[in-house]
This record gives structure tokens, C-alpha cells and sequence, in this order.
């Protein structure tokens, strides 16, 4: 066992949304700040937008092992990066809906409420907006919650076959709008290094650094301060606790094959809502024999990933788009008349390559491509249009990450499936009208529409195991992200969740990264 000679005033853990934010909030105040990451920085390289690397050979995703409640092993889609799983994210930052604060009834059962409101969370949205350039448009969104600010830059355009599909889709009277994104972007002066709007950005490394991502825009400034430190390829194993179990005392990583402690006033966990779980719960010892944090015995519980579905608009009209992830939908999102009920959120995805489809299309359009020479694939890909649904899962406590010896166990049964199944026959609706054509003869007749629901190994929008609340024996986390249990210990990513909401969380892990900042900075003071 090595022991580092330094001490320091705030050791983070892992650099993702939370992670990165909170260090780049923190360093200027002149702090002593460790920063551990069990991955590298992503190379910059070619291969960055190869879709064949990225999907079909999988080049950035973890080289691990989880098991599901059977015991059944699983490669789990996620990503040991500095900047965590945002190196790879859409970059879709969304504010959740003021409702989704409250008390909500769905028609499996209830979305609780959170402990802190939207106007807590505002002013840490319009924060987090600016940080990570988020572009957008206020005033189209029929379910756009409060703003103060309206948004740093303007939306991200529509190209000509978006524009159509916007319009036709308006037509039937709903309320498509400019999907925020966060992004290096400034299509008015396009001499500006940034974003060039390319077909490699949903799933893929930026190689230029265009995409707001958490090492682009908090690991990398943090580290512009001469009192901060980041390890790679550091791997946390255990926190350690002082005697009298009231206090973590020190992180021990490995590191090169050796292992290492280190000391610090203030830990901060921020590995996802598996992994951070899953750390406490490997840190047992004789005052915590449950885990650290688990005295309520919910670490770990009401895991949720969100229901969502990856849907290919395949239609008779080329699609020429370059960038085409621009449009957003709420129309369903509380539900319509005949199902009074929450049902989602929808959004488009990036491309649909030629190189993606085999491996990553849903499994009709993944067989037809198997049966396709490369001009037939070539085809299925320019008149495809990829769309995500994604529905609130409800917090279980069965639902849940366990930890067996040195085997991480993810166990989940999927809830609250007729609003999503609701979500996709409407969906599919709205496509058949937008897909209305004259056009004859097409292969393509009048659209097809096949669709996956994610596996358990998708876990992108990971959220709940450590929910945070005001009460100690239902909830892990004071209402600062603190345990109840260990004075100097937070957790900062989408742990916290009470609920899901059907937004992707990383602009409210980031706005919470930020809020939780604010306490941190005052009590290190």
C-alpha cells in the first residue's frame, strides 16, 4: 500500500456530468482539489468517427462484466472516460418539467415528489446552460417549464428535410421544437472554430472538442489551476472510514497494479448511479456491515434507466441531412384525452450510417441489411430517419444494484410499459401522415417504421440508488447531496434522482453538480 503525501481539501471521484461540473465549479476558489478517474483521456483519432470502430467494434465502451438478477453476465453500454459517458452522449440537455417535481400519478403508479422544487433548480439550469453552450429556443416547447434567462445561444437549424418533417408534423396540430443542444457552435459566423455540424456527433467522440461535453467544459478548465490534480486510470476500490465511522478518511484507488490511499476533508462520489452505489455498498466494514450510507438499506435501490424505445422513420423521400438531430416532441409527454397519464418524451437521433445498421438498427431493418449487398444498405440508410422514446420508469425498491464478492449484479424489471407502448403506436401515427406521399413505385411504399426496446446493458440515462430526501430512514442523501450517515461524503450524479422524469438527466445532474457546488464551496470555506 502506497500512501500519498498530500493532503487534500476535496478528492472527486470520476469526471462525468457531475463529476467534471462540481471540479470545475470548485478550482477557482484556490482549493486542494484530487481528481480520480478509473479511465484515461479518450485519444483523439481517426478512429473518433469510424462508425464501424465506434458501434460494430465497440473501440470506446467498458471492458467489464456486470451480471443481471439471474446471474446472466452482460457487457454494459457504458464508457471509463475523462468526461464519463458525456465523451459519447447526443448532447441533448434538457430542463426537467416543473411537474416533474411533484407528486405525479401514472397509470402503473406514482412519480414521487421531490425534496427541492424547479425554482430551486432554476437558476443552476440557466447556470448550466452557459456552461455547457447550450443552444435552443424558448416559446415552442407546450410543456417548457419557467425560465429566467432565455437561452445562451439561439437553436440549432433545421436542415431541408428536418424543416419538412417539422412542418408536417406541426400540421397535424402538434408542437414539434428545436431539441437543446449542447455544442461549440456558431452557425452565424462560420469561420469560428467549433462545430461543423457533422454526421458523427450522436455516439461518438468529438475529435475537435465541439461537443459540450464534461471534460471539454469542466475537467480541462479545472485544470488549468495549479492546485488541482486528476489521476487516470485510477480505479476507487474502497472508501475508509475514521474510527468512529462518522467521516470517510481515506480513498483507496489502484493504480498501475499498486494500491494507493489518499486523504482529503471532503469526498465527492460521482460515478453513475450503478457504480457510486455499488462503491458504498463495497465498502463495508464493522460500523457500516451494510455499506457506507445504508443505514436506511436503500443504496442501491429504485434503480431506473428510463423506458426507451430507438425507432427508423424509413420512408420513400431521400434524406440528405447531414446533422439531423434538431426536433424535439412534448405533445405526449403528460399524456392526451383518451390516456390521461404521462407517456414521454420523444427526440431524433443522430445518422443512421451504413456501418451502424447491422449493429445497431432495430432487429427487422438489421436483418433486411444482412440480405443487402452495400448499395442496398446505402439506400436503407439515405431515406432513414431515427427517432427516441423514452418514458419515466417509476422508482422500485427491487429494481436495485447488487454487489456478491467482486460480481456487480443489476437487477431490473421494467415498469410503467402501456404509456410507453402508448407513446409508440402514436408515434407511429404521426409518422404514417408525415410520411403521405405521391410518390409511386417506391420500395418503400408508404413508410415503415421498426423499433427496439433498449436491453438491461443500456443503462446512458442510469439514475435513483442513492435518493436524496430529508428524512434518514427513507433516503441516502440529505437535501445537499450529503449522506446522512458520513459528515464528509456526496454523491453527485443522477443518484439522487427520486424519479426519472422522461428527459434525458444530464442537464439536471449538471445543474445539481453546480447547486451542490455552492454548498461545498461555502462549507470548505
Amino acid at each position: 500500500m502506497i500512501v500519498d503525501d498530500q493532503y487534500y481539501d476535496l478528492i472527486i471521484i470520476g469526471t462525468g456530468a457531475g463529476g467534471g461540473t462540481i471540479a470545475a465549479k470548485i478550482a477557482p476558489t484556490g482549493k486542494k482539489i484530487l481528481i480520480l478517474e478509473r479511465g484515461n483521456f479518450l485519444p483523439k483519432e481517426d478512429e473518433n468517427s469510424n462508425a464501424t470502430e465506434v458501434f460494430r467494434k465497440e473501440r470506446y465502451r467498458a471492458h467489464e462484466q456486470w451480471y443481471d438478477s439471474s446471474g446472466e453476465p452482460f457487457r454494459p453500454q457504458t464508457n471509463y472516460w475523462v468526461g464519463g459517458n458525456t465523451k459519447l452522449y447526443g448532447a441533448a440537455l434538457l430542463r426537467m418539467r416543473e411537474r416533474d417535481f411533484e407528486h405525479v400519478k401514472h397509470q402503473d403508479g406514482i412519480s414521487p415528489e421531490w425534496p427541492l422544487k424547479y425554482p430551486d433548480f432554476e437558476p443552476y439550469y440557466t447556470e448550466a446552460e452557459k456552461l455547457y453552450d447550450v443552444h435552443g429556443k424558448q416559446g415552442d416547447d407546450p410543456t417548457e417549464p419557467q425560465r429566467s434567462e432565455a437561452y445562451p445561444y439561439p437553436p440549432v437549424s433545421h436542415e431541408a428535410r428536418m424543416q419538412s418533417v417539422c412542418d408536417r408534423i406541426s400540421k397535424q396540430g402538434l408542437h414539434p421544437f428545436y431539441l437543446p443542444l449542447g455544442l461549440k457552435l456558431s452557425e452565424d459566423d462560420p469561420t469560428k472554430n467549433g462545430c461543423t455540424r457533422c454526421k458523427t456527433c450522436d455516439g461518438f467522440p468529438c475529435k475537435i472538442d465541439a461537443k459540450a461535453d464534461a471534460e471539454v467544459e469542466g475537467i480541462i478548465p479545472a485544470l488549468k489551476f495549479p492546485h488541482v490534480t486528476i489521476k487516470t486510470e485510477a480505479k476507487v476500490v474502497c472508501l475508509h472510514t475514521s474510527p468512529s465511522g462518522k467521516e470517510v478518511k481515506t480513498v483507496e484507488a489502484e493504480i498501475g497494479g499498486q494500491s494507493y490511499l489518499f486523504f482529503g476533508d471532503m469526498v465527492v462520489l460521482s460515478c453513475g448511479a450503478v457504480n457510486s452505489a455499488a462503491l458504498l455498498l463495497r465498502s463495508a466494514n464493522e460500523l457500516h456491515p451494510n455499506g457506507l450510507a445504508n443505514s436506511s438499506d436503500l443504496v442501491g435501490r429504485n434503480f431506473m434507466k428510463q423506458l426507451m424505445t430507438a425507432m427508423v422513420q424509413l420512408s420513400p423521400p431521400l434524406n440528405p441531412t447531414v446533422f439531423q438531430k434538431t426536433i424535439c416532441v412534448h405533445d405526449f409527454y403528460w399524456g392526451e384525452p383518451e390516456f390521461p397519464y404521462p407517456m414521454g418524451h420523444i427526440q431524433n437521433t443522430g445518422n443512421i450510417l451504413q456501418d451502424m445498421i447491422i449493429k445497431e438498427a432495430p432487429p427487422f431493418l438489421s436483418l433486411l441489411a444482412t440480405l443487402m449487398p452495400g448499395f442496398g444498405l446505402r439506400q436503407l440508410a439515405s431515406h432513414s430517419i431515427g427517432w427516441w422514446l423514452q418514458t419515466e420508469d417509476l422508482p422500485e425498491p427491487n429494481n436495485r444494484v447488487r454487489v456478491l464478492g467482486d460480481k456487480l449484479y443489476l437487477d431490473y424489471t421494467p415498469n410503467n410499459l402501456e404509456a410507453h407502448d402508448r407513446l409508440i403506436y402514436r408515434w407511429m401515427d404521426v409518422l404514417k401522415v408525415v410520411d403521405q406521399t405521391t410518390v409511386e413505385n417506391s420500395v418503400f411504399g408508404r413508410g415503415i417504421y421498426p423499433r427496439s426496446e433498449t436491453p438491461l446493458e443500456v443503462v446512458a440515462n442510469q439514475s435513483g440508488t442513492c435518493r436524496f430526501g430529508s428524512d434518514p430512514t427513507t433516503s441516502v442523501l440529505d437535501i445537499n447531496c450529503r449522506t446522512h450517515d458520513l459528515d464528509n461524503l456526496y454523491v453527485v450524479d443522477a443518484s439522487f434522482f427520486p424519479s426519472s422524469s422522461a428527459v434525458s438527466p444530464a442537464l439536471t445532474i449538471i445543474a445539481n453538480a453546480l447547486r451542490v457546488g455552492d454548498h461545498l464551496i461555502e462549507r470548505l470555506n
